[in-house]
């Protein structure tokens, strides 16, 4: 694999690599953390290989995947790195979600990962989730604030529901200070944010973050990966509440042939079904960085493989019309 491609994330002057770098997974957010020496070798291999852009956030572990970065920051990686990290869920358990968009609770939490991560500014600070009782006038405030001390360096949002995140959220915190970028679900198996969200920020300059662009491991595992979840159709917990709507009886024969379809265009490609769910964001826009998280290196260099798929307009019509 060559070098992996820069990429202007928003218009307010962040370069980033054109893919990132997911790191909950590391530290337990899906399943039990792994060895800290064994992910700091694979954050190393990333940044090695060009992908410089990490994420990370203080609920992933809770706070201990922003120690494991801090750990593998050390010895001149930081300066090679653009290090981003969220606040505003106070807590998570699978099952409910508490989150917090207090000015007070914005400033602690921005100390506590500066410490834990141990660096003097976040190069990207994103807003989690939105907390709907709080004016985001009021978070932005505060974050404004922090851009001023040199705390963070550029501002985020993040959020899984579009039903929380609009466009006029959007418009209201830019109104504020100027958001850097929106990380958003989008994949070929989550794509309601394409009516509103990605309009917006097209209009706006702010660039666009995709989050679980492998549909949470569809794409990469396939149907089975249903076998492999704690009893997911039962289940109520937000992080399954994707796994439940997909394999409900109604909707299982369309998620498996939506599976088959991209599994078609991959072999006739020479890639991995994989691949082509991440070549199809990167060709969305030049403005888009998809952000898979993995916690194998074989997985890793699987992934930025998709930076040489090329996906031509038939290909994303088909795939277009599959989701």
């Amino acid at each position: 694999m060559g070098k992996v491609r820069r990429m202007k994330l928003g218009s307010q002057g962040l370069e980033v690599s054109a893919q990132g770098l997911g790191c909950a997974g590391m530290s337990g957010f899906y399943g039990p953390p792994k060895p800290d020496e064994e992910m700091i070798k694979l954050i190393h291999h990333a940044i090695n290989s060009g992908v410089t852009f990490l994420d990370t956030s203080d609920v992933y572990g809770p706070h201990i995947n922003e120690i494991l970065l801090g750990k593998a920051l050390k010895g001149g990686m930081r300066e090679k790195v653009q290090l981003a990290t969220k606040f505003g869920i106070v807590t998570s358990d699978g099952e409910e979600m508490v989150v917090c968009g207090d000015p007070a609770y914005v400033r602690a939490s921005c100390e506590a990962s500066l410490k834990r991560l141990d660096v003097d500014y976040i190069d990207l600070y994103y807003q989690h989730r939105i907390d709907t009782r709080v004016p985001i006038e009021t978070t932005m405030g505060e974050l404004k604030k922090l851009v001023e001390e040199g705390k963070i360096k550029y501002i985020g949002l993040s959020e899984g529901s579009t039903s929380i995140l609009s466009a006029s959220i959007i418009r209201r915190a830019h109104a504020i200070h100027p958001i850097t970028a929106v990380q958003m679900e989008w994949s070929l198996w989550t794509r309601d944010v394409e009516e509103e969200i990605v309009p917006t920020c097209r209009e706006l300059g702010i660039g666009i973050v995709a989050f679980t662009p492998l549909g949470r491991g569809f794409f990469s595992s396939g149907p089975k990966i249903a076998e492999t979840l704690p009893a997911p159709l039962l289940r109520t917990g937000y992080k399954y509440q994707y796994y439940q709507t997909k394999f409900q009886p109604e909707n299982l024969e369309h998620t498996k042939n939506m599976y088959d379809r991209v599994n078609e265009i991959a072999a006739r490609k020479g890639c991995t079904t994989a691949q082509v769910a991440l070549a199809w964001l990167h060709r969305k826009g030049s403005d888009v960085c998809p952000l898979p998280g993995t916690t194998k290196v074989e997985n890793f260099d699987q992934n930025i493989g998709a930076l040489l798929v090329e996906l031509t307009a038939e290909e994303m019509a088909e795939l277009d019309s599959i989701a």
